[in-house]
């Protein structure tokens, strides 16, 4: 197996405030290999897009203290100075933002925003830059690329606006490209065209995607491999088939029993996960999640004392838990099954 593209070790993100200290993302572990996409899931809050933005560099200059490493292909980002992971973004990696309309430049064109990604990095004509530009418009499914190079972002429609955004990540052909809710305030239609589009241009450039979703039909429908965070922590870490067939931790049973199914009949109503997520000032003692968890009555520890560590269940499926594997297995087999 080839080694990782990707690899973040122990990356912590913390924002000093005049309440405490807010942890945001608190020693997050992941790899991810060329041509497969990890997602990334768990309510507002849990400290995902903070990654996102770890990984970008994003948090340099603000009052945010991340420590920790990620290496991509052999290189510490978070090591490397200003200059050089200005020239690594858009041609090594790049982020499509959550929101395109906040993401872009109202005063400028489209077009001229792309263009500039590329002469950032390419030393063409404009002429070029524009053949390039349209052409990638295009294949993005952008009707009329060079009519629509000429127009503002508030002249194109949320689904329009999102594919510009998926454009400008692609125009420099990046060999890692994080998408932060690509798919969020888009109508189903557009959703599945979004997906399949990010598909099939992984497929032709070869690139490393982090689907960050708080949508698990999103993560079943595009993903390899899973990561579920909860209160800046990762609780479940697995391959997308074993996470929906044999998913190991609490929160994840509750989000699978939160989520709709279209395939079946739905007798019963859906149950949501009780109660809000903690407060990364003040996370709770323990596991994070013990306060709206209805199993600490099986764990081995007290699950309000010791925070449990992310060991592994089963073969590349690891888990923070308390409650021992087996009984795990069989309480989910038991109560949690049936409802899916």
């Amino acid at each position: 197996m080839s080694e990782p593209f990707l690899q973040a070790n122990d990356l912590a993100v913390h924002f000093p405030t005049d309440d405490g200290v807010v942890r945001a993302v608190d020693g997050l572990s992941f790899t991810l290999r060329k041509g497969e996409t990890l997602g990334i899931v768990g309510e507002s809050g849990s400290g995902k897009s903070v990654t996102s933005l770890a990984i970008m560099g994003l948090h340099r200059g603000t009052r945010a203290k991340v420590s920790g490493s990620v290496m991509l292909d052999g290189t510490d980002l978070l090591a490397i100075g200003d200059e050089e992971l200005r020239r690594l973004r858009g041609r090594k990696l790049a982020m499509i933002f959550q929101d395109p309309l906040s993401a872009m430049h109202p005063y400028y064109t489209v077009g001229k925003q792309l263009t500039e990604a590329i002469r950032v990095h390419e030393k063409v004509s404009r002429q070029a830059a524009r053949a390039t530009v349209v052409d990638m418009l295009g294949r993005v499914g952008i009707p009329n690329p060079s009519r629509r190079f000429d127009q503002y972002p508030h002249e194109f429609s949320g689904g329009m606006r999102q594919r510009a955004m998926i454009a400008m990540a692609l125009i420099n052909n990046p060999e890692l490209l994080i998408a932060d809710e690509p798919t969020t305030a888009l109508d189903v239609t557009v959703q599945a065209q979004i997906l399949d589009l990010m598909r099939d241009l992984q497929r032709e450039f070869g690139s490393a995607i982090i689907m960050i979703t708080h949508d698990l039909g999103v993560v079943a429908e595009i993903a390899d491999d899973v990561m579920v965070m909860y209160g800046g922590k990762a609780v479940e870490y697995a391959e997308v088939d074993d996470l929906f067939h044999q998913p190991d931790h609490p929160y994840t049973w509750g989000l699978l029993t939160s989520m709709p199914r279209l395939d079946r009949a739905k007798s019963e109503r859906l149950l949501p996960v009780v109660g809000n997520p903690p407060s990364l000032i003040n996370v709770p003692p323990g596991c994070a999640f013990n306060p709206r968890c209805a199993f600490t009555e099986f764990g081995s520890r007290p699950c309000d004392v010791a925070v449990p560590e992310l060991a592994e269940s089963y073969p590349k499926h690891d888990s923070r838990c308390h409650i021992p594997v087996p009984l795990r297995a069989e309480l989910f087999a038991e109560q949690i099954a049936p409802r899916l």
